[in-house]
């Protein structure tokens, strides 16, 4: 056996000869970000070798990514004898994101309350299947000594009209304690099947009446949030975040499912969703709104596909083979007790509809919550995430398309790329003159590196100031010890000296970073271009775009529109609509008629499969340009860039 050392958390850890060090250390619960979850493609996982030797599957490594002198590719290591591993600070600050936040922010509260008036703004009621009844119930005695079971069975035959009343084994056993340490008046929660049927799902002591809670869940490749609402009241209690515990297994959805494939890994992908992220969002949530979990009687959650399907145990691996099948689009109920779930065991879990593969309930959850399923005029979604997935259309017809994207919105793919969490730098300006960065970093701390909003502002920077040309080379002219080439010619711009802010290494954006960006950027324009000219149509007939997805409120506009990723109309036509997937679930949640609007939204809706348009592959390569290779696509710019 050897050992393994990590620092900082200075934890040990026995295993094999040979043991790979990126499993040695998931085992040992160290964070260490592996988004291509170990094909040695992204080169994320590098750590510093403190002491020992480890060895490497091949050279091409070290290479390849340019690892600095001490550090090792985690996954393309063998443990070969005792070594002391150092973990990365800003494996820390990623780790920090799949800590649990509370409502802190005033978007959060904003977005509830545009969800809340939405349902009464569109002649929508506020429902429950789910009833409360307090019960004051005969107590037994030698002439009435029937079962406590069938007592409560005849109260409600008797007072409520019940003629058949079910419940399970669960509820069952709480029965003859709970009734006599209630003196026989008890609040049941239960669900009405038609006039004469019901279920009691539990029992509480005295009366609760008051008291019953909903739980909406937008499950993301990248994190998990929740809000507990009162069922009554529609009110928001508390709301919960953290960072999805898969990520261990690989930053995108094809990398999780190649995982999921493998022996054992579907039920690792399943406890990490649920064990490690939602049920600790969930015991959160509860205790700052002193709730029980047994009151929780409601649950909606939306994900993509492959976050369903992972939910749910069921193996997605065809969800990423030709013909792109899934094991499901629309679920049974499923009961809470079946997934471990930590709210009332009898509580009916609501999976939110897919449309395919590649297109979830997340985003039939968002063309809800977005209002497109009401509008006379064309509205454009586009959910800025892995995906890329866009929408098109009206109240007459819903046009949706995932363009796969990539990685990169949310730091994946960039060789100083995060997420969006705490150090990551979420704006940036250049100085015309100098060419220094003027840097904005959630949290106001030192830098680790830069988010998807950071670097579309990064590469449109340099394109207006001439730094780069419209392919994402490195034009020669700008002099700036901040733009430096390797041997091969290859440039990099500095966007933080490592002296700076006593980091490890400087943080860098090179030529390899944009050129994989500019295909991420091509791939959503040229998607949206191409769903929207399946019918005959241009961006001129749109109404409004809609943002969505985690890439947040950092997102600008003008930016986005200078590099080419958003297409050059009226800026007041684009709008930023937070998390809609959450907002469509808690509608979903609150309201039986949001809900039957869901279902007929998915059923409307026409996937586009994009490879099958013989324009798409032109309009992807075209796209793969700063702005465009058209410039007339993009009037308002066409002036004074000045890019070659």
């Amino acid at each position: 056996m050897k050992k393994v050392t990590f620092y900082p958390a200075n934890k040990e850890i026995l295993c094999n000869y040979g043991d790979n060090l990126l499993e040695v250390a998931r085992k040992a619960d160290i964070f260490i970000e592996a988004p291509c979850n170990g094909s040695v493609s992204c080169g994320k996982c590098k750590v510093k070798l403190l002491k020992g030797n480890v060895r490497s599957a091949d050279d091409t490594v070290r290479t390849t990514f340019k690892l600095e002198e001490g550090y090792i590719s985690a996954c393309h290591s063998e443990v070969i004898n005792d070594i002391e591993i150092e973990v990365p600070a800003i494996f820390a600050s990623s780790l920090a994101e799949m800590k649990i936040d509370d409502l802190s922010s005033e978007s959060d509260i904003k977005l509830f309350e545009i969800s809340r008036n939405y349902i009464t703004d569109n002649e929508m009621t506020f429902t429950s299947y789910v009833r409360k009844d307090f019960l004051q119930i005969d107590r037994p005695n030698l002439d009435d000594n029937i079962s406590d079971w069938d007592r409560i069975k005849r109260h409600l035959k008797v007072n409520y009209g019940y003629k058949n009343t079910f419940c399970r084994l669960p509820t069952l056993r709480k029965i003859p304690q709970l009734l006599r340490e209630s003196g026989f008046s008890l609040t049941i929660t239960h669900i009405p099947r038609g006039k004469d049927k019901t279920t009691i799902i539990n029992l509480e002591e005295g009366d609760t009446t008051s008291r019953l809670y909903g739980v909406s869940v937008d499950i993301g490749t990248t994190s998990v949030a929740a809000f507990l609402v009162d069922m009554y009241k529609g009110e928001l209690l508390a709301k919960a975040s953290s960072g999805n515990g898969q990520i261990k297994y690989g930053a995108d959805v094809i990398n999780r499912i190649v995982f999921a494939a493998k022996e054992g890994g579907l039920e690792k992908m399943n406890h990490a969703l649920i064990h490690e992220t939602i049920n600790p969002i969930l015991e959160k949530m509860f205790g700052d709104a002193g709730v029980d979990r047994d009151e929780v009687i409601a649950f909606v959650a939306a994900g993509n596909t492959t976050m369903s399907h992972l939910l749910l145990g069921i193996f997605p691996d065809f969800l990423r083979k030709e013909p792109y099948v899934p094991g499901f689009l629309k679920a049974p109920f499923v009961k809470a007790s079946e997934l471990e779930i930590a709210i009332n065991p009898e509580t009916f879990l609501y999976i939110v509809p897919s449309v395919s593969s590649y297109v979830g309930g997340d985003i039939t959850a968002g063309i809800l919550a977005s209002g497109i399923w009401l509008s006379e005029s064309d509205v454009l979604l586009i959910d800025l995430g892995t995906n890329g997935e866009i929408v098109f259309g009206n109240k007459e017809y819903l046009l949706t398309c995932a363009c796969s994207a990539g990685p990169a919105f949310e730091g994946g793919g960039i060789s100083c790329g995060m997420r969006a969490s705490y150090g990551a730098i979420e704006k940036i300006g250049i100085d015309q003159k100098s060419l220094t960065p003027e840097l904005t970093i959630i949290g106001g701390g030192r830098p680790l590196g830069i988010c998807g909003s950071g670097i579309i502002d990064l590469v449109s920077e340099m394109m207006l100031h001439n730094i780069i040309n419209k392919r994402g080379k490195f034009n020669k002219t700008p002099n700036s010890d901040r733009i430096r080439y390797d041997e091969h010619g290859t440039g990099e711009y500095v966007i933080v000296f490592k002296e700076e802010f006593d980091l490890e290494s400087d943080l860098t954006i090179t030529e390899v970073d944009i050129d994989s960006f500019i295909r991420t950027k091509g791939a959503v324009y040229s998607g949206a271009a191409t769903l929207i000219g399946s019918i005959g149509k241009d961006f001129s007939s749109l109404e409004k775009v809609y943002i969505a997805g985690g890439i947040g409120n950092s997102l600008d506009i003008e930016k986005s529109i200078r590099i080419g990723l958003l297409p050059d109309i009226s800026r007041d036509k684009f709008s930023y609509i937070g998390n809609s997937s959450l907002m469509g679930c808690y509608l979903t949640l609150m309201s039986e008629d949001a809900r039957q609007i869901l279902e007929k939204i998915a059923s409307m809706m026409t996937y586009i499969e994009l490879s099958v348009y013989t324009d798409y592959m032109d309009n992807f390569i075209s796209a793969c340009f700063l702005p465009h290779t058209d410039i007339e696509q993009f009037p308002s710019i066409k002036e004074g860039v000045g890019i070659e």
